[in-house]
């Protein structure tokens, strides 16, 4: 993948290295592994979510592969927050060595805790942290910092060591005025910084948006209209783990006399959580266990399916495969969500079908009813004045995200920016960052049960039967005479042609066969590689299509 690039030499002693394994030129998978004498510290491990070119993927991970063999050196495994794109991989990763000791907040290893059971994941050491806690796991000194995101108990991380002082944001904003009341901590990062940071890891995801990211509260306001218009039933979607978007539907709810029921697994779950450990203050009597529990006019549904996701609850509803909710005239949906990179087509069809039903579809396109959880580039350009690091390295962003959040950097005087991608190996040394090398790294698909196992090859092959259907080609041979004994039979599925379109071919395939075996030939690879020939020829030609082509050649 970076062959531009060599592969890193060993770490030289006094030395820290940065090697990020998934998040840089992505919003999703976000993973960082820090070096030092000898030992790991990982920094997240989630996952990224498939996109439309690549069909039939459940989920996509980091690449573990640069540290496989090196897992038994691992101390620390800490997480920024609770969003799938910080723990959704935690559990593959664990399935490689179950005893590596997770380090979060309260309610991000709490919202970890049901993935390990699905995954019978046992005896996990636990590790609970809050901000301004200093912990030291082998040689690295943690120092956490309470952070600002758009889910409740975000910590950033300065990470110290011998080589220098390395502080991660993990995901984060500077809301001045949040629900929960805890804002980012500038008072530690400007500490941080007169004590000296080397690399400073910034969060990049909103570093081409100018000024500052909007107040969670401003939101409240066209929550509260859509609620006072609306007639009937009000179903909101929200990421599952929105535990300030609940908040402010429970307290709407409470106003305007309506009752709220929880819609999908995830959701109900992450909101029983929230609300026994704190986070989610929840009026008595609001929330209801069925959706039917109080007329259309005073119901409330809380559901999961912001992102158009297929199975989750409002793709479902708006396919009117719901087993329980079926959306009447006149009902309004509310979209309280941004949209993800890549989920935009999925999002529109949601949208077009509830309208279809007769939803009234309120969503970012056309009210203030969603707010960024990250920092634009007026919060970027404070952090690097506070801090004053000697090196930024941008994380969790595409790849314009992180040239533009370098360019906030060099502008505020940061004397080195990095601009890394997956896989690259960026070494601390005396005070200086600069990138070493690369590891070869890829995506990981998950494929139902199978982990790894689907290639980019098979991606073009589903994507090809997709767009351009297969076709079948089957001979016997007789492997003592070297004759044709039955055959070909070539079969279409996807085609808009019927079988017979086929005949004409046949006599062709039939003499290219016996051409074959007369000089030879017995190979059965190479015998399916002369159909192969044959056949694609006259469907490129005379169908105009390039189908997966199948050949097989069985010996009598």
């Amino acid at each position: 993948m970076h062959t531009e690039l060599p592969t890193p030499a060993p770490l030289a002693p006094g030395a820290m290295r940065v090697v990020p394994l998934g998040g840089l030129g992505e919003i999703g998978r976000n993973m960082t592994v820090f070096e030092f004498d000898g030992k790991l510290l990982i920094v997240d491990c989630g996952v990224l979510f498939p996109e439309e070119h690549q069909p039939g993927v459940d989920l996509i991970l980091p690449d573990f592969g640069p540290i496989r063999d090196r897992l038994d050196d691992v101390v620390g495994l800490v997480l920024t927050h609770g969003h799938e794109d910080h723990i959704g991989g935690v559990p593959y990763l664990l399935r490689e060595r179950g005893n590596i000791p997770v380090i979060g907040s309260k309610l991000t290893l709490a919202l970890l805790a049901p993935k390990l059971k699905e995954h019978r994941l046992k005896d996990v050491p636990m590790h609970v942290v809050s901000e301004n806690d200093v912990e030291s796991f082998g040689p690295f000194e943690c120092e956490f910092v309470a952070v600002n995101h758009s889910i409740p108990d975000a910590l950033a991380v300065a990470i110290k060591t011998a080589a220098g002082v390395a502080l991660h944001t993990g995901d984060f904003k500077m809301d001045q005025l949040p629900l929960d009341g805890r804002i980012t901590d500038l008072r530690a990062f400007a500490r941080l910084g007169e004590a000296g940071v080397d690399l400073f890891l910034t969060d990049s995801t909103n570093a081409e948006v100018p000024g500052f990211t909007t107040a969670e509260k401003s939101i409240t306001p066209a929550i509260d209209a859509v609620f006072a218009r609306s007639k009937k039933r009000i179903i909101v979607a929200s990421f599952a783990s929105h535990i300030h978007r609940v908040q402010q539907v429970l307290d709407a709810a409470v106003k305007h006399n309506r009752k709220v029921a929880y819609v999908g697994r995830s959701m109900v779950r992450n909101m029983q959580i929230a609300r026994e450990l704190g986070y989610l203050n929840v009026p008595d009597g609001v929330v209801v266990d069925k959706i039917d529990a109080a007329p259309p006019e005073q119901m409330v549904l809380m559901s999961t399916g912001s992102q158009g996701e297929p199975m989750a609850a409002l793709s479902r509803i708006a396919n009117r495969t719901h087993p329980q909710v079926h959306l009447e005239p006149g009902d309004t949906v509310l979209l309280a969500s941004s949209l993800i990179p890549g989920n935009e087509n999925a999002i529109y069809r949601v949208i077009d079908g509830l309208t279809k039903l007769g939803a009234n579809v309120v969503h970012k396109g056309n009210a203030l009813v969603h707010v960024s959880g990250h920092a634009s580039a007026g919060e970027l350009l404070y952090c690097y004045n506070i801090v004053q690091p000697s090196n930024v390295m941008p994380v969790h962003g595409e790849i314009r995200h992180l040239h533009s959040n370098a360019e906030l950097a060099r502008q505020t005087g940061v004397p080195n920016t990095i601009i890394a991608e997956d896989g690259y190996a960026v070494d601390l040394v005396d005070g200086h960052a600069s990138i070493v090398g690369a590891y070869d790294v890829g995506f990981v698909y998950v494929d139902g049960s199978s982990i790894g196992d689907v290639t980019d090859s098979d991606l073009k092959d589903r994507r090809t039967l997709a767009a351009e259907g297969f076709i079948s080609v089957i001979a016997v041979i007789d492997s003592a005479t070297g004759k044709i004994v039955s055959g070909p039979e070539i079969h279409a599925r996807g085609l808009a042609e019927d079988d017979s379109v086929f005949d004409a071919i046949q006599p062709k395939v039939v003499s290219a066969l016996e051409e074959a075996l007369a000089d030879g030939a017995r190979d059965t690879e190479a015998l399916q590689q002369v159909m192969r020939r044959v056949v694609g020829s006259f469907a490129g030609r005379r169908l105009r299509r390039r189908p997966l082509i199948i050949p097989i050649v069985l010996e009598a």
